[in-house]
């Protein structure tokens, strides 16, 4: 009994009876000899698809010349990477240990071997990674590699197996993450704000104040900072804190109103000693509020108008002085000299003529001051 089978060009087919597989049949018409059910033909497209299990592994026992002629073979060491190329096109990025077969399409099809010890992506490469992102044709297994993408005004920290191990320009790098965990942290270097509100303080007398406070500050040594500190921003944010509490907590009432910026300066000359060594820099720092309780308010303001108005009495006591002072001075001098008395009576006599319209004096200007005068106005 005979099977006829058409193999179309690109194809290839697998005959097998009762499960094995007997022989190969390229393109072509063909004639199988067999009694119907035994024989089976499965028509493979040879499109450099992969070959799937279990079927990889029974060519690979059983018809290794097979495999030979017709797949490619991609199997990896563990300590190697596998690049399958197409066309020269990267087409799979294979994880070490893989042990992978594809039906070859013609001699255009490779893998080629990347040794995992060194996790940078050389540039040739990386440009063929970042290629198909723009076309929106992703290349399989891309997972395995990170693409760092540093913008202008920043830095990379390159973290590998949890151990920071250099500061990354901007730009784009990459870096295997097989055998390997691979991170990068992106850092603002530029000049940041860190505001510090709504911390309710006691001073020294114990009145309950609500500051808030906006430092100013940046990286020194990036490095530095995060070798040290798991969250620089977090540390600096509590020792604001901190360093706030202890320069309010420790000081009257009277002693801040007198001078507002002793926190500042306070608070600035802390933190310089404390930051010196943490690779960060607080560049300038300052107090934006300082909110009395309501009934302190009104407490405070009595405080001010009483002083105030005790500063208004001494200074018209002060006043009163000084002119009966110079009331008696000027007494003093026309009584020991008869032309500074006559001086004073002319300005009298000037003054007084201002504001009438007529005068009209009896017994001379010697009776000015001591005879009758008889003033008429309009």
């Amino acid at each position: 009994m005979f099977k006829q089978v058409t193999i179309r060009k690109g194809q290839i087919g697998l005959v097998s009876k009762n499960g094995d597989y007997q022989q190969i049949l390229e393109a072509g018409r063909h004639r199988l000899n067999g009694w119907f059910g035994q024989l089976q033909v499965d028509v493979v497209d040879l499109n450099g698809s992969p070959v799937l299990a279990p079927l990889d592994d029974y060519l690979r026992q059983y018809h290794p010349d097979w495999v030979k002629q017709y797949c490619l073979v991609a199997d990896l060491p563990e300590d190697a990477i596998g690049l399958r190329y197409d066309h020269n096109l990267l087409q799979e990025i294979l994880p070490p240990a893989s042990r992978c077969l594809y039906w070859r399409k013609d001699e255009h099809q490779r893998v080629e071997q990347v040794k995992t010890d060194d996790i940078d992506v050389p540039e040739a490469l990386l440009s063929a990674l970042l290629q198909p992102t723009l076309r929106q044709r992703q290349i399989i297994g891309h997972t395995g590699v990170l693409l760092a993408q540093i913008p202008a005004w920043h830095l990379g920290i390159l973290k590998v197996d949890g151990a920071a191990q250099q500061l990354l320009p901007p730009g784009v790098s990459g870096y295997w993450r097989f055998n390997h965990s691979v991170e990068v942290e992106i850092v603002d270097t530029r000049l940041q704000a860190l505001e510090v509100s709504g911390q309710e303080i006691l001073t020294r007398d114990k009145v309950n104040l609500r500051l808030n406070l906006v430092a100013n500050w940046r990286f020194s040594d990036v490095l530095t900072a995060f070798g040290q500190l798991a969250k620089p921003a977090d540390y600096l944010y509590r020792e604001l804190q901190f360093a706030l509490r202890e320069a309010v907590g420790t000081r009257s009432l009277d002693e801040l109103l007198e001078n507002k910026k002793i926190v500042d300066e306070l608070v600035s000359a802390q933190m310089r000693e404390k930051m010196a060594g943490y690779g960060i820099e607080v560049a300038s720092l300052g107090v934006k509020d300082i909110v009395l309780p309501g009934d302190m308010k009104t407490i405070l303001s009595q405080v001010v108008e009483a002083e105030k108005s005790a500063q208004a009495n001494v200074i018209r006591r002060r006043e009163e002085t000084s002119a009966t002072r110079s009331l008696l001075n000027t007494a003093k001098v026309m009584e020991s000299n008869p032309v500074a008395l006559r001086l004073k009576e002319l300005e009298t006599l000037e003054r007084v003529a201002e504001r009438i319209d007529k005068i009209s004096v009896f017994g001379g200007l010697d009776q000015v001051l001591n005879g009758l005068v008889n003033l008429k106005g309009a």
